[in-house]
């Protein structure tokens, strides 16, 4: 994989010989399934965060808007 840097850090063994245990059985390397793992930790995140923001929104725009809502669904 072009671009790579390397980093350490630590992790629950247990998480560490899940991933291994992962590469292993789908004959990848530890750090693509890693790699893998980091990326769809981050999507999730940042959809969440996306989630947050429309709720948030809405949730404004009810506060601000009710009384337009309320005669709109009469």
């Amino acid at each position: 994989m072009p671009g790579l840097r390397k980093f350490s850090s630590q992790a629950d063994p247990e998480v560490l010989e899940g991933l291994r245990k992962l590469a292993a059985s789908e004959g990848r390397q530890f750090q693509a399934v890693l790699g893998e793992a980091m990326r769809e930790y981050l999507t999730q995140k940042r959809q969440q965060a996306t989630r947050r923001n429309v709720l948030e929104a809405f949730q404004e725009s009810l506060k601000e808007r009710d009384e337009l809502y309320r005669s709109l669904a009469k």
